[in-house]
């Protein structure tokens, strides 16, 4: 049984050890993605205006986008801006009526001056590129996709490491199996051989380094799982335990029609449904940001204080979801309620990414960024060694 167990975690680990060991390191990287993106790219996040003019209303400025380049439909508006900074704009290319295609804007995200109303900066997303303005979203990108191209409508790269991370599910719970093979022997298991370096200390590092944190690792491989694979396997699996409110995105159908046409609710009229029925539902938040998925035809407004954008302590942000054409409620997504499966979900990202507690979570998921790395390539240091004792133990049997 041992042995059996043994050869299966060897394979497990050599299918998911590359994949894992770049996940690792950028996401090491990406817990802290808004301070280093805003370190390296102050020209997209620092208004060239400074402080001191009085700047324009966040709507306004999203008017003026469109009004500057017909071709983009504002997607994304943040409600409230921090001085001295941009307006971050996320935009969506509206229909070619003479092609039936999105227009080939080039960017999905643009950096407004609040005090001007001209665009300072703007960038593609997740592009595959290492320049200054795109290595931060490369990095985010990379970490879940290894940026594996959709195809068919298929999301290639997002599944391929929804299923890297079952198998490390699987990985994590026949390694804590064969680290302890003796009841006897058990403080091996947490021993590391310091002295001795070499072949030694690499084992232990593996073994050893992987038991202090099993639990830390098995909670990652599960969240990954469900933020990769959460319509096609997680929700489901939950779904057997405990009833799961469906989103608004899965309760109808994107069309092409849908992006064609404006919604007849304006950003406006948006808001003060929104508002309104936070009030109504004792919410002390303000709108935050409000954002339009122009293929679903459904605004989202997120409600948080200007110093809580992210919610860096906790589940994420109270958000409701309106029909853009009547303003009805179709959705929401409220932290902390809702079925135990409702709950599970949403803390799927704060635990992945140690937001749930704050700083002190993300500083251990950094680190853990770079744990899991070095487990990676003791591993296959581990499968090396022993392939080459063995081929030497054979070659020195046919002599």
């Amino acid at each position: 049984m041992r042995g059996a167990l043994v050869v299966l975690h060897r394979w497990c680990g050599l299918f998911i050890a590359g994949f894992l060991f770049v996940a690792g390191l950028t996401g090491a990287v990406i817990a802290w993605d808004h301070e280093l993106d805003e370190w390296v790219n102050p020209q997209l996040f620092q208004a060239a205006s400074g402080v001191t003019q009085t700047p324009l209303a966040p709507l306004e400025l999203a008017r003026r986008a469109e009004a500057a380049d017909p071709r983009l439909r504002v997607s994304f508006v943040p409600l409230a801006l921090e001085p001295g900074h941009t307006a971050m704009l996320g935009v969506a290319a509206r229909i070619d009526p003479a092609t039936g295609a999105p227009y080939p804007l080039g960017f999905n995200q643009l950096a407004m001056d609040p005090a001007t109303g001209l665009a300072q900066g703007w960038r593609q997303w997740g592009r595959i590129s290492l320049s200054r303005e795109h290595l931060l979203p490369f990095l985010y990108k990379l970490h879940y996709t290894m940026h594996i191209p959709k195809a068919w409508d298929i999301e290639w790269g997002v599944w391929l490491m929804g299923v890297v991370s079952a198998v490390w599910i699987v990985d994590c719970l026949v390694a804590l199996w064969i680290s302890f093979p003796h009841a006897r022997s058990w403080r091996k298991s947490f021993a590391f051989r310091l002295r001795q370096g070499g072949a030694k200390l690499n084992f232990d590092l593996h073994r050893s380094g992987g038991v202090w944190v099993w639990g830390l690792l098995l909670m990652l491989a599960v969240t990954s799982v469900s933020l990769n694979l959460g319509n096609q396997v997680m929700r489901p699996l939950v779904s057997v335990f405990s009833p799961l409110t469906p989103p608004p995105f899965q309760m109808r159908a994107g069309s092409r029609e849908r992006e064609r046409a404006d919604p007849l609710l304006n950003r406006e009229q948006a808001i003060a449904a929104a508002e309104a029925e936070g009030r109504r539902r004792g919410w002390s938040a303000p709108a935050g940001s409000l954002f339009y998925a122009q293929r679903f035809g459904i605004y989202g407004v997120a409600f948080f204080t200007p110093d809580n954008d992210r919610d860096d302590n906790g589940m994420g942000n109270e958000v409701l979801y309106l029909d853009g054409d009547t303003g009805a409620i179709v959705g929401d997504k409220v932290p902390g309620h809702g079925s135990a499966g409702d709950v599970f979900m949403q803390a799927q990202l704060p635990l992945h990414s140690g937001r749930i507690l704050g700083t002190p979570g993300r500083v251990a998921m950094s680190a853990m960024g770079v744990l899991v790395a070095m487990l990676s390539v003791t591993g296959v240091v581990i499968w090396v060694r022993k392939r080459r004792a063995r081929r030497a133990a054979e070659w020195a049997a046919q002599a």
